[in-house]
């Protein structure tokens, strides 16, 4: 839900998001995406510690507020306002109980194995 009082054009706050930790191959650490089905764009990156993110396995759902920080020539991303905690999202309770107990596993993308050359 976005907040009301803003006009359309700056809504730049966000409450009530909802994020999965995603495993990031590139820089080989979880990530935040916003899930789909929302008023910001699915597969938005969301900033907020490490620390929290590697609480709870990959695939954890959490509900967030969010600020969104636009740079020219750079794609939008969210940065969670309150960074110091990170609650797991209710509505996903069951879902989340599942990736807790290893019931349910994230597929991880494939990672890239570089061959040696052999002389």
């Amino acid at each position: 839900m976005q907040l009301s009082f803003l006009p359309a054009d700056e809504r730049r706050f966000f409450i009530d998001l909802f994020a999965q930790v995603v495993f990031d191959s590139r820089r080989n650490r979880p990530r935040l995406k916003t899930i789909t089905n929302q008023r910001v764009p699915g597969d938005l990156s969301v900033r907020c510690p490490l620390r929290l993110l590697r609480q709870f396995p990959e695939g954890t759902i959490y509900k967030l507020d969010a600020r969104l920080v636009q740079t020219p020539g750079k794609q939008p991303y969210l940065v969670a306002v309150n960074q110091r905690t990170l609650h797991r999202a209710l509505e996903f309770y069951d879902h989340n109980l599942t990736v807790q107990n290893g019931e349910c596993k994230a597929p991880r993308p494939a990672r890239r194995v570089v061959k040696e050359r052999s002389a």
